[in-house]
């Protein structure tokens, strides 16, 4: 494995401190458990690790009392649990854990946001603080790559993706085949895994149908129509991808104005080599006509991943009029203040802001961004 550190990982470091937990949430296989044990390997007091996944982990927390916890954290300064979302109640007894036992930091991880937020949600707040944790970066691959080597890895990244085993590997075909492996085996799991939702086809043909959309506005009726479902079935089912780390929704920016687009939505996946593996389509860009699609759907994505690395608060957007004047992303940041607008080209086209937005908002934070200038 090449030795890429995570950017969130000196945050998270910072961040643990007595009578308080970090919950580390992120798609299966986006390397958590490693800067787990990268963070653990760093600590300098005495570390109790569990997996959730384990039973005889679970079996130690199950009695829930002062004096078994006392007895399972005697001298520990940090308690790290993995796959956390396992464990049944896990909110509430971190929450004894750090009401009780002062001297105690928790860290825990989470493959989906919906268990382990779910759990932790009430008990909770004010004690802890949530990281989400993407596949790599370009601004964390790049610590390990020439300048060359970043520009003739890009279309190799735009077909494969960054999800951390996926960028080790040499061979183009295990790439191929291990994304498929992650779609069918780790992605959905924690979304089947969920009481009486079994129409595991439904939700592929719905992803599919959101990896040929990409980019595209989608209409959740459309949708219902093309799956024979109800629109509300639809828009669980998205849900719930999206609280996976599958799907992330772009909704449209709007401050009202007449002609605005204030309804509509986008979806982007969260790794392009994910969406390829759902289209079956590893083909090389030169051989492509969802080019742009696809460059946009990156391009994003490495946006949303600055915001979660630097821990910004930042909202992100489409924006677009009914008479079609429109741009791919908009940023705005967490206190509702200052925007910034990004054209998403493939081949440099000098992009002008649209004449509405400009007399809306000012055009001064307006930049296209192609395949010359993105890592700027």
């Amino acid at each position: 494995m090449k030795n890429i550190t995570r950017l969130l990982e000196h945050k998270i470091i910072k961040s643990l401190k007595p009578q308080k937990a970090a919950l580390i949430f992120g798609a299966r296989r986006t390397g958590k458990t490693v800067m787990m044990k990268h963070i653990i390997k760093q600590w300098k007091g005495k570390v109790l690790s569990l997996n959730g996944e384990d039973y005889d982990a679970q079996s130690l927390l199950e009695n829930r009392s002062i004096a078994n916890y006392k007895r399972l954290l005697n001298g520990i300064s940090l308690f790290a649990i993995d796959e956390a979302q396992n464990i049944p109640g896990i909110g509430s007894k971190i929450k004894f854990i750090l009401d009780e036992i002062p001297s105690v930091c928790v860290l825990a991880t989470g493959s989906s946001s919906f268990d382990l937020q779910n759990q932790t949600g009430e008990p909770l707040v004010g004690r802890s603080k949530t990281f989400r944790l993407a596949p790599f970066s370009q601004k964390e691959i790049a610590t390990t790559e020439t300048l060359l080597e970043t520009k003739q890895n890009l279309e190799e990244r735009l077909i494969y993706g960054s999800y951390p085993e996926v960028v080790t590997m040499e061979n183009l075909h295990d790439k191929a085949d291990y994304l498929k492996e992650i779609v069918q085996s780790y992605l959905l799991k924690d979304i089947l895994a969920i009481d009486g939702l079994k129409n595991t086809s439904k939700i592929r043909d719905l992803l599919r149908l959101i990896a040929f959309q990409v980019g595209r506005e989608v209409s959740l009726d459309e949708l219902g129509r093309q799956l024979a479902m109800s629109k509300n079935t639809v828009e669980k089912y998205l849900d719930l991808l999206s609280k996976s780390f599958v799907l992330f929704r772009l909704g449209a920016y709007s401050k009202n104005l007449r002609k605005e687009i204030s309804k509509a939505g986008k979806w982007c996946f969260y790794d392009v080599g994910i969406r390829n593996a759902i289209a079956e389509n590893f083909k090389p860009i030169a051989l492509r006509d969802d080019i742009g699609a696809l460059w946009e759907n990156y391009i994003i994505c490495e946006r949303l991943k600055d915001n979660w690395n630097s821990c910004f608060a930042k909202n992100f957007y489409f924006w677009r009029t009914y008479d079609g004047q429109e741009i791919d992303l908009i940023e705005e940041s967490g206190d509702g203040g200052e925007l910034y607008a990004f054209e998403i080209k493939w081949k440099p086209k000098n992009s002008k802001v649209p004449v509405a937005f400009a007399n809306a908002y000012g055009q001064g934070n307006f930049r296209e961004i192609n395949r010359e200038n993105y890592l700027d």
